[in-house]
């Protein structure tokens, strides 16, 4: 699960990327961080489609 507080590193990280661009450490950090958004991202979509039942 990512919490808000990471959701709102991962907008400052591409806010600061768009405006000075990102030092090695932090273009790490990003890649981290969107990688467990993209998992939990996932996650969420299997199973909100695992518990799709369809009725005829």
């Amino acid at each position: 699960m990512i919490t808000e507080e990471q959701i709102a590193r991962i907008n400052e990280l591409a806010k600061k990327k768009k405006e000075e661009g990102l030092n090695e450490e932090e273009v790490k950090e990003q890649a981290e961080l969107r990688q467990a958004y993209v998992n939990a991202f996932r996650t969420n979509l299997r199973a909100q489609l695992e518990n799709i039942e369809i009725v005829d």
